[in-house]
């Protein structure tokens, strides 16, 4: 398993990209993770689960450095990684989306999915306000780009919409398209189904295995949709007030006993 491992549809997984070493976070006298460790594969889609306050969406914010752990350490590509404020960590190739969206309403599709290139600009501020030369072909560049992440998600009609005008399903689409914009080569996503009607989900569950499959892009995500867990991803660790409860392929989360006691015997459609 060290080395990565082999799907069962046939993919292979690689080794690990991250790593969370008895990572453990208090705020004041609050322990919201309790000595955690898990890692993530290059090239799997790993999925974080577990009851509402059991601090999933806690650790997304470790991971990216929103937080910084008291206890524990953290790896990333086998070097343990020092702390470091969330735009560092989005340099090294880690990119999320949020729970609560949080896109620029009064800005366009097009718009808001271009900051996702902020971190990719060389050129300084007054060679952008010039507009020529280096400033004009990269921006030339990231347009493409953008423009790519648009066709990917089927968004060509909303892109010139202001996002506040578009409904919610599509706003957590611009805003996966934000992230993809990044060329993240880990993705981090936030409950992407959260308040979705089915027919949104199966569509965001497509796009969330494309980027997978098309890109190669190491997910790891929160989603309380069991089905959508199950079916789309290759590993779930399972945490319930603050600690690890169980960690596996879909299959044997299912089949463990104290996940089902804590988790899974409770309806979370």
């Amino acid at each position: 398993m060290s080395d990565g491992y082999v799907t069962p549809d046939g993919r292979t997984i690689g080794g690990k990209v991250l790593e969370m070493q008895n990572i453990t976070l208090r705020f004041g006298g609050v322990v919201a993770i309790k000595d955690i460790s898990f890692d993530i594969r290059e090239g799997e889609i790993r999925a974080i689960i577990g009851p509402n306050g059991a601090g999933k969406s806690s650790m997304l914010n470790v991971i990216n450095g929103f937080y910084h752990p008291q206890e524990g350490q953290i790896l990333f590509h086998g070097e343990v990684r020092k702390p470091m404020k969330p735009y560092q960590i989005a340099k090294q190739g880690i990119a999320r989306t949020f729970q609560n969206i949080a896109l620029f309403k009064g800005m366009s599709t097009l718009d808001n999915i271009m900051t996702g290139r902020f971190n990719h600009m060389k050129t300084n501020i007054i060679s952008q306000m010039i507009w020529q030369g280096p400033a004009a072909r990269e921006e030339a560049e990231n347009r493409e780009i953008v423009e790519k992440v648009i066709d990917f998600l089927e968004i060509q009609a909303i892109r010139k919409t202001p996002v506040g005008a578009l409904p919610y399903g599509l706003q957590k689409r611009v805003e996966l398209g934000r992230a993809l914009a990044a060329q993240p080569k880990l993705l981090l996503l936030d409950e992407p189904m959260a308040g979705m009607n089915v027919e949104e989900k199966e569509d965001m569950s497509r796009f969330i295995l494309d980027v997978n499959d098309e890109f190669g892009t190491t997910i790891a995500l929160i989603e309380h949709d069991m089905g959508v867990v199950m079916d789309i991803s290759d590993r779930v660790v399972v945490m319930d007030y603050g600690k690890k409860i169980g960690d596996g392929t879909p299959d044997e989360v299912r089949n463990n006993q104290a996940v089902i006691d804590a988790y899974l015997g409770v309806d979370h459609g």
